[in-house]
């Protein structure tokens, strides 16, 4: 007969002597660290949850940067559920007595994390689109006669940390071994599926399932404190390779498509939108408006191009009857007359397109005619006022 060293509680013993109990307890440092809030937690969860500013605050920084990515969880999708979410991470991040306890029970209950739909959905979802993303960003031409489509070596890493990070959220954790060696097993088979979706999907649901069977266990030992500084400087190094492929994908391989449906690189549509016509106009414009804001101050400039906007109708309504803007009122009365009966749709004979477009006609005109005549009103109630 042999005798396991060690102690035992509840049936679970470890080889080194210690059981889970033990190593949960070291959670319970309540006095030892700062009180998170519910109220700040939601207050950034309302101002920034979208970006994980409230995952931020409650020091869950690899969920913040998964929102941050996905703009709120696929969307604002994971920020929406968040709302109910947020005690429970706050408790987490206290450790707080009953939550504590909730999580020795289903640690003794549990040799592994139960199986989660949200957390398996979320992990095929971030480790697609990161791996989706690092496809996108390797220029699919050569750079300075460089080929660089062999960097397709680096869509399985994507899709296996993609996994690793959401998998070690929270109180689970895993190696990202587990995730690597399955999501490069896959990628061979890309030159025998030929379609790359079809390629990427099997590898993203293969690596998950991987993971979720061989590697995640419970965190019994709570995550090393980092300092502020070393957390800010993680944050943004992973923001800025976000970033990166992003620009990478826009500046290389983003298109648009013209009228004619032939595709133009962004990159060289946005170098020839800056000599068009339209951008040098509008530069012009702008320049000419700092310029009168300099001489002539803010709010003068600001009234003069709320009059210029025309936000009642005034000018265009000048324009439809064909008269320029110091007509007189009966100019405007008669040019009025004149047009609603040229247009006027029971005298209008021809096919039903060209009575449609006379009646339409018609309404413009009479349209402009009120506008008008409102102006005139309103101009002569407040000379009265001031009189």
């Amino acid at each position: 007969m042999t005798v396991t060293k060690g102690k035992r509680e509840n049936g679970i013993v470890h080889s080194n002597g210690t059981n889970k109990s033990d190593e949960i307890n070291s959670f319970q440092s309540v006095n030892e660290k700062k009180m998170k809030s519910r109220f700040w937690a939601y207050f950034w969860w309302f101002f920034g949850g979208l970006f994980g500013a409230h995952h931020l605050y409650l020091g869950r920084d690899a969920h913040a940067f998964i929102w941050f990515s996905t703009l709120g969880g696929y969307f604002g999708i994971g920020w929406l559920r968040d709302f109910f979410k947020i005690p429970t991470y706050v408790d987490d991040a206290n450790d707080h007595p009953k939550y504590v306890e909730w999580f020795k029970f289903n640690v003794r209950h549990n040799k592994k994390p139960p199986f989660s739909t949200v957390r398996f959905v979320g992990a095929i979802i971030i480790s697609y689109i990161w791996g989706q993303l690092t496809w996108m960003a390797i220029p699919q031409e050569e750079i300075y006669g460089m080929n660089l489509r062999p960097l397709m070596i680096l869509v399985p890493f994507s899709v296996a940390l993609g996994v690793w990070v959401v998998g070690n959220i929270g109180r689970e954790e895993g190696s990202l071994w587990v995730s690597l060696v399955t999501a490069y097993m896959i990628y061979p088979t890309l030159y025998y599926i030929g379609d790359d979706s079809t390629w990427l999907s099997l590898m993203v649901v293969l690596t998950t399932l991987a993971f979720d069977t061989f590697s995640k266990k419970w965190r019994l030992k709570p995550r090393e404190k980092r300092s502020p500084m070393k957390r800010c400087l993680a944050l943004s190094c992973a923001i800025c390779l976000y970033l990166s492929l992003w620009t990478s994908y826009f500046y290389f391989n983003a298109v648009v498509t013209d009228s004619d449906g032939e595709e133009i690189r962004l990159s060289e549509a946005v170098k020839h939108f800056f000599t068009s016509p339209i951008w040098l106009d509008l530069k012009t414009t702008l320049w000419s408006t700092w310029e009168q804001m300099k001489n002539q101050g803010f709010w003068a400039t600001w009234h003069q191009l709320i009059d210029m906007s025309d936000l009642r109708g005034e000018i265009n309504a000048y324009r439809v009857l064909g008269l320029s803007q110091t007509a007189s009122e009966s100019e405007i009365t008669a040019k009025w007359r004149s047009l609603s009966k040229e247009y006027h749709p029971d005298k209008v004979k021809g096919s039903d397109e060209e009575r449609r477009a006379a009646q339409e006609r018609f309404m413009e005109i009479q349209q402009a005619y009120e506008i008008l005549s409102s102006t005139k009103n309103r101009r002569q109630r407040r000379n009265r006022r001031a009189g």
